[in-house]
């Protein structure tokens, strides 16, 4: 047993490791990581070199939306309001009616031209209806893609809140596959109940953390990485009890969250990021080991006449329709519908099916892979190249510069200043983060007891200090006002 354990452990190292590296040849190659990462799991599996014998649908399943979880967590994080607020409506139709019309476009082309059933078709198209966040963030970002106006946050909003219509579009035509009588007009409130409900569910969730993170004092920083790590789980779960969508409302707890003061937040940041990471490469090796290469030959002439149907026509026609009324150009709305990667989300909504024992399940999913695979190869890799040619690239934000001569210096706002914290200040036995200061003040370092100390947000202020903060005129009396009140 220990021996099996060891090798086990290592199996699993080495299946991380291949992920690491095949992320670095992927920014060189200029392929989206998720493509090497299911090609490395492919060849871990069963018809590959590392032979792991492994078929489990329900598993799958299961480590797919425990992934997809964190992953949307943590691009709500790293999501900035202001960026996604003009941009809401348009994003809510996409997520929405977008969807609907993708689904139906590409349940109808299969309808015609392969042997299947309305219902079938429509699964089918249900299961590719949805963009991907793990794929976009990823290559959006990784890629380092600028675009022009709010492009870049319409496109994140719409791949991070479209997956409560695609589950429950993929859910319905199973359930009518199972049930022909059933009466699908019955589900309709349902989707509304679960997109309202889950977004009320992450923002009250969202802000119940960030109460709580603020008031723990914990007394050893790493517990606050674990705080947030069972944060996740909770938050999709209790959403999940009420019915509501857990996928968006983790991703709304993550919006409110990141935009908010929390204790420790560049770290957690920084520490979500990378379990990120983790659970792309983690989620898409297990991906690839379901897969069997010799399935998918038989499917290869027929997953590229329907991928290209979905990226050439279904895609772009739900994009021009939905956006009809949106302020957006031809030209920005063509981006938008070439940005509509497909990754993990169509492939774990590909396992229901299977889990489920519909009839043509099998075929289902390897359409579905090979769709996903030919979306992320074409689509993915071609995103700069697009965006220059529709000339909708912006340029890379200029980096931060100092002042070099005393004349530049003379004309920089803000300045060291000194702020003592009396004996009576309402501000002394509160941490820093839950004392409201004003936006653009930044304390440096504080002064205590002879000694200087860096603050966190969980510093806590004691009578006596001496704060030295970078801050404007006006700001600077603002803080001396809020300590000395």
């Amino acid at each position: 047993m220990i021996v099996q354990l060891e090798i086990l452990m290592m199996g699993g190292a080495v299946l991380l490791l291949l992920g690491i590296f095949a992320s670095k040849v992927s920014s060189r190659l200029g392929i989206p990581s998720m493509v090497l990462f299911l090609i490395v799991g492919m060849m871990a599996g069963s018809e590959g070199v590392g032979n792991i014998h492994f078929d489990n649908p329900l598993l799958v399943q299961s480590l797919g939306i425990f992934a997809l979880a964190y992953i949307l967590f943590a691009g709500g994080l790293d999501t900035n309001w202001r960026s996604i607020k003009p941009v809401m409506a348009d994003g809510f139709v996409l997520s929405t009616i977008g969807v609907g019309i993708t689904a139906f476009l590409v349940g109808w082309f299969v309808h015609i031209v392969l042997d299947f059933s309305w219902v079938e078709g429509l699964l089918l198209g249900s299961i590719v209806s949805s963009t991907d966040a793990a794929a976009v963030f990823a290559v959006l970002r990784s890629r380092n893609v600028n675009l022009k106006g709010n492009l870049k946050p319409l496109l994140e909003l719409e791949s991070g809140s479209n997956d409560p219509m695609a589950v429950f579009l993929t859910t319905a035509m199973i359930l009518l596959l199972g049930n022909p009588a059933y009466n699908a007009l019955k589900l309709a409130p349902m989707v509304i109940w679960q997109m309202l409900a889950g977004a009320a569910a992450g923002y009250l969730l969202g802000k119940g953390a960030v109460f709580l993170i603020n008031r723990l004092r914990l007394d050893y920083e790493g517990l606050y990485s674990v705080f947030t790590l069972t944060s996740v789980p909770l938050i999709y779960s209790a959403a999940s009890l009420v019915k509501a969508n857990g996928f968006l409302a983790v991703y709304i707890a993550g919006i409110v969250m990141g935009n908010s003061a929390f204790v420790q937040k560049k770290s957690l940041l920084r520490f979500h990021d990378g379990l990120a990471w983790l659970m792309q490469i983690a989620m898409f090796l297990a991906l690839g080991l379901q897969v069997f290469p010799s399935h998918l030959v038989p499917v290869v002439a027929t997953g590229i006449l329907v991928a290209a149907f979905l990226m050439v026509l279904a895609r772009p026609a739900s994009v021009m329709i939905g956006l009809s009324f949106s302020r957006l150009t031809l030209r920005e709305k063509g981006l938008v519908s070439w940005v509509g990667l497909r990754g993990a989300v169509p492939i774990v909504l590909a396992t229901f099916p299977l889990v489920a024992g519909i009839e043509k399940a099998e075929m289902i999913f390897n359409l579905v892979f090979f769709i996903v695979l030919t979306s992320a190869l074409l689509q993915g890799s071609s995103i700069p190249l697009v965006a220059r040619w529709l000339k909708l690239e912006a340029p890379a934000p200029a980096g931060p510069s100092l002042p070099t001569s005393p004349e530049d210096a003379a004309l920089v706002p803000v300045r060291m200043r000194e702020v003592p914290v009396p004996h009576d200040s309402p501000c002394a036995g509160r941490q820093v983060v839950g004392i409201s200061l004003p936006t653009g003040v930044l304390i440096v370092y504080i002064k205590r007891d002879g000694s200087y100390l860096v603050p966190h947000g969980n510093t806590v202020l004691e009578e006596g200090d001496v704060l030295h903060l970078l801050a404007d005129d006006t700001t600077f009396r603002d803080v001396q006002d809020l300590v000395k009140a």
